[in-house]
């Protein structure tokens, strides 16, 4: 019984489909039909005009994103806990040839304006420290928890006094949308660019960067053939992308996925290390606890000590989520 890792979800049949009615010839790289149209249907989305640039994983959808705003000497402002300082790997610096994250604290790992400040605040206007260029979020955080409008706003408002670019790692933002029961574009107002997850959410292997500036978009054609992510086959990507928007997909399968971390939250009431505000859920259970659950059949990551990490995804079995809510209810 599976809790690992969205990622470990099987992809939606409609993916498959999608993918099997785009193997005809069709113009290589980006230059298919179905690539044409997703710089449109992304902008009926958002509500506001963008260009969007596929590519086959999260890590480099955010490291692109981010190239396109910081130079090499330049840093990006994450949470310590983010994605990009966590699991990337370095790619990071890899992409951005060296470009430092600097580190800023907050609670459920969200940023706020004062706790950027208070990083970027000390620094000194000269060629001996790296100077901040842009800001990286992560909808829904790392914790699971989400970013209300207003704080978007508030973190929008901020970059642009500063002068900072704002970029959004989304891979888990249908989660935060379904939350949150807003449209997309009242989350990304002064955002410059998103990297859309749809693997979390029943894809194969596509996500979207969405630039809100289509001059980076530009810059970033480059730098995505440069890194080796303009696949000859595009079509295949972008067939899964729309796939995922006709008909709110992506919405659909984030409603199941958080609606399953409901379930399993209501009964770890009082366990719980975060807000279950998406598909995550943080708990204590001690290592005998663990080891119980494990003899159960159930899989997923410890978290620390004395914690857990559990997932749900977008086709969670009811038996399976029902079985773990009672397990963890009997400890």
């Amino acid at each position: 019984m599976q809790f690992l890792s969205d990622n470990a979800a099987a992809v939606h049949p409609a993916i498959w489909s999608a993918m099997l009615a785009a193997d005809a010839p069709d113009s290589p790289y980006d230059g298919d039909a179905i690539s044409q149209e997703l710089d449109a249907a992304l902008s009926a989305l958002f509500g506001r005009e963008c260009v969007a640039l596929w590519v086959a994983t999260g890590t480099a959808a955010n490291c692109l994103a981010l190239s396109t705003m910081v130079p090499p000497h330049g840093g990006v402002i994450c949470h310590r806990e983010a994605h990009i300082e966590m699991d990337e790997g370095g790619a990071p610096g890899f992409y951005l040839h060296g470009a430092k994250l600097m580190l800023a604290d907050g609670p459920d790992a969200k940023l706020t304006p004062q706790a950027i400040a208070a990083v970027i605040d000390p620094i000194r206007a000269d060629v001996h420290q790296v100077q901040p260029h842009a800001i990286s979020i992560t909808q829904a955080s790392e914790y699971g928890c989400v970013y209300r409008p207003a704080e978007i706003d508030s973190l929008a408002a901020f970059a642009q006094e500063r002068g900072l670019r704002l970029h959004m790692d989304g891979a888990r933002f249908g989660n935060a949308i379904a939350h949150l029961g807003c449209t997309p574009g009242e989350v990304t107002r002064g955002v410059d660019a998103l990297s859309f997850g749809f693997v979390k959410n029943g894809g194969l292997g596509a996500e979207a960067i969405v630039f809100f500036d289509p001059a980076l978009a530009d810059v970033a054609r480059y730098r995505r053939k440069r890194a080796g992510h303009l696949q000859s086959k595009g079509r295949f990507l972008a067939a899964q992308i729309m796939t995922m928007l006709e008909g709110d997909l992506w919405l659909h399968n984030a409603r199941a996925a958080n609606a399953a971390a409901a379930q399993i939250a209501a009964a770890a009431a009082g366990r719980l290390l975060h807000p279950v505000e998406a598909n995550e859920v943080f708990l204590t259970l001690s290592a005998r606890e663990s080891a119980q659950l494990r003899a159960q059949g159930f899989s997923f990551y410890d978290w620390g000590v004395d914690g857990a990490r559990l997932v749900t995804s977008w086709n969670a079995d009811e038996g399976h989520v029902s079985a773990l809510t009672q397990a963890i209810a009997a400890l």
